[in-house]
């Protein structure tokens, strides 16, 4: 049986994430319960020693990538990293992992004293680099670039047969527990990290799968490789 598997990223990132699940061998619905909203925002960076982005929805979120092509660049990812390096930034590096990962690699490869850090991300952010960061002696300035607005009803996709349910963020788990969470016991949700998973557990269901690395390609590992729980049952 091909395993069904609810995609909850807001687009772009869940038409690419669709792909590797095809590729994978399961069928992507996508079902986003979440809307990436541009944000006004002040994009003067000039003097900033370092950006750090959070996200790739807040790269594509900054407009002048290429008028500050050289400013380095703290990505939390690769996939963020990539947006980056598309964008036109020269000088790009990836914490591969979270936001605590890229606090240690800022507090690692950058100097309190060398300028201040630009943090441009969206409204809700898991985690909370800029008060480590600031923590350690730097200065730093958050930059709001887009909200996620959560979906105000659930996608179709969720009145149909669904194996599993791809959570990459807090907010779309709670999210889907805040509009009912309907037939959540018949599903298997797979969580990008604990806390994600932590959001999910507010409703029961058939099982939870948590990704061993906040990377997309772990996620899928856990939730669709044929030895994982979703994948066996299949």
């Amino acid at each position: 049986m091909t395993l069904r598997v609810a995609i909850t990223r807001a687009l772009p990132d869940a038409q690419r994430t669709a792909e590797r699940v095809r590729a994978i061998g399961a069928e992507p619905i996508v079902a986003p319960l979440l809307t990436i909203t541009p944000c006004a925002y002040d994009t003067k960076v000039g003097d900033a020693q370092a950006l750090l982005f959070t996200s790739a929805n807040g790269v594509r979120a900054f407009p002048d990538a290429r008028g500050n092509h050289a400013t380095p660049v703290l990505a939390v990812g690769d996939a963020t990293a990539e947006a980056a390096r598309a964008a036109g930034f020269t000088n790009v590096r990836s914490a591969d992992g979270d936001s605590a990962a890229l606090a240690r690699m800022a507090k690692t490869t950058l100097a309190p004293n060398a300028g201040k850090l630009v943090h441009i991300g969206g409204e809700h952010v898991a985690g909370d680099v800029a008060s480590e960061l600031r923590a350690a002696g730097f200065e730093v300035e958050r930059r709001i670039a887009y909200a996620a607005i959560a979906a105000a009803t659930l996608p179709a996709a969720f009145g149909e047969p669904l194996d599993v349910v791809l959570f990459h963020s807090a907010r779309a788990a709670e999210t889907f527990v805040a509009l009912g969470a309907p037939n959540a016991d018949k599903f298997t949700a797979a969580c990008m990290s604990e806390a994600v998973a932590e959001a999910a557990r507010k409703v029961r269901w058939a099982r939870i799968i948590v990704s061993p690395a906040p990377r997309e390609d772990a996620l899928l590992r856990a939730a669709l490789a044929p030895d994982s729980p979703a994948g066996a049952s299949a």
